[in-house]
């Protein structure tokens, strides 16, 4: 493994090589700006293929980054959700492509009016070490249909898979349209410095604003895919193991290590035990053991598993109620795993509290009605999710319209993030603009607008000396029919 590494370190962009490979891929737009519908497909079909080829090494190389990753979660949520994402936008592309037809105004005609959607020129992707290949692939398909080159940041939590997806897109492309770029932390601040048309950054709010900033000084456009403490409430009405069961899908995932995972559920101050129990039941049914079981993910490094002990040791002494779900009674030490774990009777002075929890431990709070619930909600940060459990189709939307986060479920855990058909992003602390989907598109491409004339224009009649007789009349019709 150090010889790995080893090797990694040796292909690691210098920061020279950085400017080289961003002024390759200008250069090469520059030649090339405008490729058409075909040439776009073509391209992003050339990943289903990598893609199936390469799964086993991918799937190897995220379990070495986190010392124990789930296969099966890893090729379900990465590489089948990329295969879905290739399919849909170049089933969709052309028609995405095509100019749209805008209304003229009486005193413009005869014309026509039409957005064209035009690349931008070079995009750039920053990964975070969560989900490293749907985080890296999924904005760079939007990219690609949208006509950009693409450079992408890997995190350097994850070498080993950011050395797999370097070696796969390396077969598929040419360094000038798509190129993966590797290193520390300071070859991560020369990126976010580069003078991107257009960036994307995933990770933490706190890193967010470092990168604003660095954007900021080249005027480039940012897209920013946050988090923060995604909240769940079910209504008192609601079947507490069917919420059990569906809570439990998305904290358990990744080991919770997901930027929309449930971060804490409120629950009506009568059902908090009776929710509890069944939360316990369902992931101890699901994980009767956890040390040895490839089925339950570690936490990424030693670092990210300290932080989280700190959350837990500082919510204990601060008077906070610690329930392990760990049936088999195992001990962690050395293995890189942390049970999945609730929180009872926090208060705000807590860790727990004031950050985003990103990993497997869940606050449990209650409240006495869904009124309550929303106030809470809206006291703090905007999130990135919001989940909520309830039958009734009017309360539902009643939460949904009288609270704000990037994006939301009923009764149901992370699986809007799946519909490509919809834009994915946050709203304030969680973060700003969208892609997936067309959305996607529409991010990464210049909405042009553009007024066409012929050889008759009524716009003569304008022309000055001002106010002549056509411009009175003008202002008249104008003046008298403002909503018209």
């Amino acid at each position: 493994m150090v010889a790995n590494v080893a090797q990694m370190q040796e292909r690691n962009p210098t920061l020279t090589d950085l400017e080289r490979i961003f002024q390759a891929q200008k250069a090469a737009f520059i030649a090339h700006p405008m490729p058409g519908a075909e040439e776009r497909i073509n391209q992003i079909q050339r990943l289903k293929p990598a893609l199936l080829s390469h799964q086993d090494a991918f799937v190897a190389a995220v379990s070495k980054d986190f010392g124990s990753r789930c296969p099966t979660e890893t090729r379900i949520v990465e590489i089948a959700s990329l295969l879905e994402t290739i399919k849909y936008c170049c089933k969709n592309l052309t028609r995405w492509m095509q100019p749209q037809k805008r209304n003229v105004a009486v005193n413009l005609k005869p014309a026509k009016a039409r957005v064209y959607y035009q690349p931008l020129g070079v995009v750039g992707i920053i990964v975070p070490w969560n989900y490293p290949y749907f985080l890296a692939l999924d904005p760079a398909i939007a990219a690609l249909a949208a006509g950009n080159r693409v450079m992408i940041k890997m995190s350097e939590y994850t070498p080993h898979a950011a050395e797999a997806l370097r070696s796969m897109l390396a077969e598929v492309f040419p360094e000038d349209r798509v190129a993966v770029i590797t290193g520390e932390a300071d070859v991560g601040i020369a990126f976010s410095k580069l003078p991107f048309d257009h960036l994307l950054f995933t990770g933490s709010t706190a890193v967010g604003k470092h990168v604003m900033a660095a954007a900021a000084e080249n005027l480039t456009p940012v897209t920013l895919e946050l988090g923060g403490k995604s909240p769940v409430v079910i209504h008192e009405s609601f079947p507490l193991e069917t919420a059990a069961e569906r809570i439990s899908w998305g904290k358990c995932i990744n080991a919770g290590q997901t930027c929309i995972a449930p971060d804490y559920a409120l629950v009506h101050q009568s059902k908090v035990d009776e929710f509890a129990s069944a939360f316990t039941r369902v992931v101890s049914q699901w994980y009767p053991s956890k040390r040895n079981n490839e089925d339950f993910t570690a936490v990424i490094n030693e670092r990210q598993l300290s932080r989280l002990k700190s959350y837990l040791s500082d919510a204990k002494d601060k008077g906070a109620k610690i329930v392990e779900i760990n049936p088999a009674h195992e001990n962690f030490e050395g293995s890189g795993k942390l049970p999945i774990t609730l929180v009872f009777n926090t208060t705000e002075d807590m860790l727990i509290e004031q950050n985003e929890i990103f990993g497997p431990l869940l606050i449990i709070k209650s409240y006495d009605a869904i009124e309550d619930a929303i106030q809470y909600i809206n006291e703090r940060p905007r999130p990135l999710a919001l989940y909520y459990f309830d039958f009734d189709m009017q309360r539902a939307e009643h939460l949904l319209t009288h609270t704000h986060s990037g994006g939301a479920c009923i009764n149901d855990t992370l699986n809007h993030v799946a519909v490509e058909d919809m834009p994915f992003g946050g709203v304030g602390p969680s973060g700003m603009g969208h892609y997936h989907g067309h959305e996607g598109f529409l991010t990464f491409s210049k909405a042009k607008s553009v007024l066409i004339k012929g050889k008759f224009s009524a716009t003569k009649m304008l022309f000055p000396p001002w106010n002549r007789r056509i411009h009175r009349f003008l202002l008249n019709v104008a003046m008298k029919n403002p909503n018209s």
